[in-house]
């Protein structure tokens, strides 16, 4: 070794401090853009020549904030992903979210699924990066089920709106519904039926590579690979799927809504349904339309059925949803979802009404 030369040791060490310097300066833009989504959407709304309270500017609104949000939690997600990918394997992945016991996965899903406050087209990014690391379908569907549907905000203002009972009632169905609804999927085995792009994505990272071989700037890249990847794929569609939601959020009106679930008849829960499906939401953002409803004489049941589908089932979220699997997926996802969603709302009317 010369006397000017620099073992290769502490070459690496520097190289690597920059590029962790690198990421948490990113991570730090990443959240300062997070937390300034709000008043960059009422600052870009009120530089429009529209009321901001009529039907365009509440539409517009949902997509100026919307969309930011919904493509820096996906980058973030996918970037984790990606650097978890490269400490576990699939297999061992699997084995940590399976475990031994049969639907002790899909509990721990639907539990993460409770505390993670997203609504339906937010989750998305998190459901595609378990999906693109290996973990079982069946899993990742029950973590999609109970991010939107069941969360501490709509426990919360379901809880002021009408009793704990209610609120508590309405925990443990939604959380029965992501459970059984991810276990059906899962003992169903449609793996073959993601696309092409995914499950070449998933055998890729099936590769035998040794994880305890990588560097910390192997890792890294692998997240930003990641990255590059599934957001280059997805991001269209999640524009396509936040502008159907804008335009159904500020065009759909209440007092309609409010006659159809308000008669006693036996279809009423099966409509709301139907008529919950093409709209888009979060729970915070239902909960004042579920109270107009609940004000104007709508059966409990009915309303949460409506409010349930559109959280969990909205038309954006299947339109993200449909770049990641196919058709026949998709409509057996809403089929099971949709038939526990059935069963709450007429078992909620039989009891609290």
């Amino acid at each position: 070794m010369t006397e000017h030369s620099v073992p290769q040791t502490d070459i690496a060490t520097t190289e690597t401090r920059k590029w962790l310097a690198g990421v948490s300066g990113a991570l730090l833009i990443w959240f300062f853009l997070y937390r300034s989504l709000i008043p960059f959407s009422e600052w870009a709304i009120a530089q429009l020549p529209v009321d901001r309270h009529s039907h365009l500017g509440e539409a517009l609104t949902f997509f100026i904030y919307d969309t930011p949000k919904v493509l820096l939690l996906l980058t973030l997600v996918v970037f984790a992903m990606g650097i978890v990918r490269s400490f576990f394997s699939p297999e061992q992945t699997r084995k940590v979210l399976a475990g031994r016991r049969e639907g002790m996965a899909n509990i721990l899903a639907a539990a993460l699924g409770v505390v993670t406050p997203f609504c339906s087209c937010s989750a998305v990014p998190i459901f595609i990066g378990f999906v693109s690391a290996g973990i079982p379908l069946g899993v990742t569907f029950s973590f999609l089920i109970a991010a939107p549907m069941v969360n501490e905000v709509a426990l919360g203002l379901l809880f002021g709106l009408v009793g704990w009972k209610v609120a508590l009632a309405y925990l443990a169905f939604g959380l029965t519904i992501a459970i059984v609804a991810g276990w059906v999927i899962g003992r169903m085995g449609l793996e073959h039926w993601l696309e092409d792009w995914v499950r070449n994505l998933r055998a890729d990272v099936s590769q035998d590579i040794s994880s305890a071989r990588l560097s910390v700037i192997d890792r890294i890249q692998a997240g930003i690979d990641a990255v590059k990847d599934i957001v280059g794929r997805v991001w269209i569609w999640i524009i396509a799927g936040i502008a159907a939601g804008a335009f159904i959020h500020g065009y759909v009106p209440s007092d309609m809504l409010a006659v159809i679930m308000g008669r006693d008849t036996w279809w009423s829960v099966p409509a709301a349904v139907l008529i919950g499906i093409p709209m888009y939401s979060n729970a915070a953002g239902i909960i004042p339309v579920i109270e107009a409803l609940l004000g104007k004489g709508a059966a409990l049941g009915t309303v949460l059925a409506f409010m349930m589908s559109v959280i969990a089932l909205s038309l954006p979220e299947m339109i993200i949803l449909r770049k990641v699997l196919s058709l026949r997926l998709i409509a057996v996802f809403i089929a099971v979802v949709a038939s526990g969603i059935l069963a709450i709302g007429y078992l909620f009317n039989l009891l609290f009404t």
